[in-house]
């Protein structure tokens, strides 16, 4: 069974903050998105190709669930930053079961036409401070990507640094390869993305 890189996920406090950072980080705009009922979360979202970039907040339209939000949403502050990324696979009970304690239980989802099992862990925090990715299987043929409009927009490297590089790198030993994705040794988590760009090479942290 392999992984397989889905998306990128941006944290912010409101939607407008996130996607205003974004947008002035890669100099273009973002397009699509909506909202996530059962986690009152919200969303816009940027083409990459064959992945996607999300912007993701919690939602003050909707009543906060009494269960965590994903990606840890309640306990976020300050500015917008990359929070996550997002892998998919075939079966969502096999990837849990080979994946790390705490990778999450697998959640039915949807947003307008789309329909997707999600590993959402019980305190809403990921494995490794996050680093560990989130693990997506998407029900029948549609994909955010398919339909978000061409951006010129491509992931060049996304590189996951936290003090625990070894043990993160051992955890997807041949479950996951993709060369867009380094993990490095660090103090402290980190993410960096870099990106082409119709303005050249650009980063997001």
């Amino acid at each position: 069974m392999m992984l397989r890189f889905d998306h990128l996920a941006v944290s912010a406090l409101t939607l407008a903050e996130g996607v205003e950072a974004v947008e002035t980080a890669l100099g273009v705009g973002l397009a699509g998105g909506g909202q996530h009922p059962h986690m009152a979360t919200h969303n816009r979202l940027l083409g990459l190709g064959d992945l996607y970039l999300e912007v993701i907040a919690a939602d003050p339209a909707q009543q906060a669930p009494v269960w965590p939000r994903w990606f840890d949403l309640d306990n976020f502050s300050k500015k917008p930053r990359l929070t996550n990324w997002v892998v998919c696979c075939d079966s969502i009970s096999d990837a849990v079961a080979v994946s790390p304690d705490g990778a999450g239980i697998p959640v039915a989802l949807q947003r307008g036409d789309y329909r997707w099992q999600m590993a959402v862990p019980a305190n809403g925090k990921l494995p490794f401070d996050g680093c560990f990715p989130a693990l997506i299987e998407w029900g029948g043929t549609l994909h955010p990507a398919q339909a978000l409009p061409e951006s010129r927009v491509r992931l060049e490297l996304l590189e996951i640094a936290h003090p625990e590089a070894a043990a993160l790198n051992a955890a997807l030993a041949g479950l996951f390869a993709d060369p867009r994705v380094v993990i490095v040794q660090g103090a402290a988590k980190a993410m960096r993305a870099r990106f082409s760009t119709p303005h050249g090479t650009r980063v997001l942290e």
